[in-house]
This record gives C-alpha cells, structure tokens and sequence, in this order.
C-alpha cells in the first residue's frame, strides 16, 4: 500500500500534512541528510581558511562557491543518492562523506583534500549540529512565528473587550467581576513569558570528537588550539559551543528547548479546556481559580523532600568512591585498537591513501595488542616525526586536552 494522506499511519503526515508542510524540510529524512551535508560541507571549508592545516590550503572563490551550492541545494534527488550509498556503506554518515566525495570529484582543487572531508569527526560530531540545526530553524521559522500569530491573536481580543464586563467565578461560584478583555491578556501575557523563555534557549553543539577531547584532531595537527577553532566554527553555524562534552552532546538545551514548549502548551490547554493531567496541573486553574490547586500545593514539600533525600544520599556515596587505577589501566592496555582513530588521521593528514578503510580491515571485529599497532605504523609512509609520535602513544596517553578541561572546571 503506497504512501499517501489517506494511508499515513501518523495524522502529522495524514490528515494535518499540510498543516505541518513548513517542518517537513526540517525534521524529514530529507532534512536531516541536508543539514549533514552543510555541516561536512563548512567543515571542510573551515579547515582550508585556518593557517594551522596547510595540507588543507585556502579555497579558490570558485571553490567556495562550489561547496556553498552543494551545502545549500541539495535536494530531495540528492537525498536519494545518499540513502542509495547508505545501502552499501551501511552507515549514515559515512554515506554523507561519499556522497560528498562525488560531489567534488570533478574538481581537481577540491578533490586533492577529499580525505579531510569528515577530518577528526565521529558521526555524533555531525549529528547534534545536525539536529541543532533542525532546532534552531524550527524555532525561528515555525514556532516562534506561531507562537507570535497566537500572542497577536489574543491581544486582539483583549484589547477589543477591555471594558467588556463579566463575572468572575472562584471555586464555582460567582466572584467579583472582570472584564473579558483582561482575562485574554492574562492568557497573552503568560504566552509571551513562554515564548521569549523558548527564544532564549541557547542551541548547543560539539565538533570535539569521539569522547570529548580532541583526541584525532590533536594527535594529527598537536600545534592548533582546537577548542578555539571548534568553538568558533559551532558559532559560525549560528549555535553556541557545548562547554564540555562525552562523546555526545549532552542534550540538556533540548530538554530546555521542549519544556519551555510544554509551557506554553500547558498555558494553551488551560485556555482551550477544563481539565489536564495531573503533572501538567499547578500552572492550570478553571476562571479564576478552582480548589484542586490546593490539594496538590499541599504535596509540594513531599517532591521537595525526596529530592533531598537523594541529594544526600548521593553526596554519602560519591564520598565513598576511590579510583581503582590498576584496573583502569588494564583495561586500557587491552584495548589499543583505539589509536586507530590517531593513525587514520595522521595518515590523512599527509595524504596516504584510503585511511578509513585501512583502518577498517585492521581493527573491525577483532582486538589488536600494542605490537600489532606498532607494526602497521611501522610499514605507514609518514615523516619521522609524526611516525615516532605514533610509536610512543599508547590508550592511556591517547586523552586529547581531557585533563586541561578538568584542571580549568570552575
């Protein structure tokens, strides 16, 4: 049975899809592959325009061009062509990096840094940009605009009944009177407190690879500072940097993002109905007020107090922890296949042919002990200098600038 809005098994793509037609370019699959491709595509012209990357040298303006159109037009064909790869790489955004490659592959200047599309980046890296990118545009071109148009709408009606009397009722009964345009202002005023609250929401983002610090980036390119250089690059998408991270982004602006959504959802449904659910209950009150409030007031302090209670409990047992250090450290020694990651991009670094794959046939699926590492690097084609680096880096030393992030905590 083909797809259509009668077929849909989500109303958001059924009986409301053109309704919603303005975040189908934003939230899709479609959506998503694009604004990978952007990030790839700024990535790797990031690096060209930095003076510390010389093996990525500036871009021609013809080249800029060329990236700007790949980045800003791909288009639902293009799309297709990603998930055509995707069902050979069987990875999602190595698909991108491919497509990508194709892309360029007829221009010789962009072609000749091919290997530093993707450079130091784990999949996450382009993920949360990517899906910060999703929330930052639907923020700003639905939801913010519908929020306004809801605002206005009601202010419209405040303004037209301010001296409209009319009863007031409190706990049921008849209360001192109001007018009706002041109790659509109450509602208009709530919205608008939501709404810049959601406005404000700061749109977070990495590019610091695989745990957070830097590990790849530093070991290819040790001389650039690259916690300035990934922060600025964040904020050239027009998002803010993350200021420490695991492996993901941590997600907490989404929570934000969304509750001040819930918010003024919560405000919505105590304009439009009489009863919400009990989570949803306190910001809610039928005309001026009704008595459920009181009873759940009343629990306030139960909530307030089990919070406490796990604090403290968390406080006695964090005081309890010591670091087994012997463990740590064989746990590390039993898995040098992590430097895969330094050595494929040193060897992009310098050009050397299909790092990713090599690295893929060495490591996929088995473990490699300190010798077996040594002995690829042995046979690699690198300057000395970067060659011996290599040799003398082991798992526990392989930790980018964690400890210069820990040292700096406030």
């Amino acid at each position: 049975m083909n797809l259509t809005s009668l077929t849909a098994l989500s109303p958001i793509d059924g009986r409301y899809a053109e309704k919603t037609y303005g975040l189908r370019k934003i939230f899709s699959e479609y959506g998503l592959i694009r604004y990978r491709v952007q990030v790839e595509a700024r990535w790797l012209e990031a690096l060209a325009a930095h003076p510390g990357i010389p093996e990525v040298p500036a871009l021609s303006a013809e080249a800029v061009q060329r990236l700007n159109v790949i980045a800003d037009q791909i288009e639902v064909e293009d799309a297709h062509r990603v998930k055509a790869i995707e069902a050979t790489t069987n990875h999602d955004v190595k698909a991108v990096e491919y497509y990508l490659k194709e892309k360029i592959a007829n221009s010789e200047e962009l072609s000749a840094i091919k290997e530093f599309i993707h450079f130091a980046c784990t999949s996450e890296d382009i993920n949360n940009l990517a899906y910060a990118l999703m929330l930052r545009d639907a923020r700003s071109q639905v939801l913010l605009p519908a929020l306004d148009k809801l605002i206005g709408s009601l202010s419209t009606l405040a303004r037209r009944y301010a001296e409209q009397p009319m009863l007031a009722r409190t706990h049921g009964q008849p209360a001192s009177p109001t007018t009706l345009g002041k109790e659509m202002a109450v509602f208009a005023q709530r919205l608008k407190r939501q709404r810049q609250q959601l406005a404000e929401v700061s749109i977070l983002g990495k590019i610091n690879g695989a745990v957070g610090n830097y590990n790849a980036h530093m070991a290819a390119y040790p001389e650039v500072d690259w916690a300035q250089f990934g922060g600025d690059f964040v904020r050239s998408l027009g998002l803010e940097p993350s200021p420490a991270t695991t492996q993901i982004e941590p997600h907490d602006f989404i929570a934000e993002y969304f509750h001040a959504l819930m918010r003024a959802n919560t405000i919505l449904i105590d304009f439009c109905a009489i009863h919400g659910h009990l989570t949803e209950k306190l910001p809610i009150s039928r005309w001026q007020r009704d008595l459920t409030d009181s009873t759940v007031l009343r629990n306030l302090g139960v909530g307030v107090a089990h919070t406490v209670v796990a604090f403290q409990a968390m406080d006695k047992g964090i005081g309890k922890l010591t670091a087994d250090a012997y463990r740590m450290g064989r746990d590390l020694d039993d898995n040098w296949e992590v430097l895969g990651e330094a050595i494929q991009t040193v060897m992009r670094r310098h050009g050397l042919p299909e790092p990713y794959e090599q690295l893929k046939r060495l490591t996929r699926g088995q473990k490699l002990g300190r010798e077996a590492i040594r002995a690829f690097v042995q046979e690699l084609a690198l300057p000395e200098a970067d060659k011996q680096r290599l040799l003398e880096m082991t798992p526990a030393s392989y930790i980018g600038n964690a400890s210069e992030q820990a040292k700096a905590l406030k």
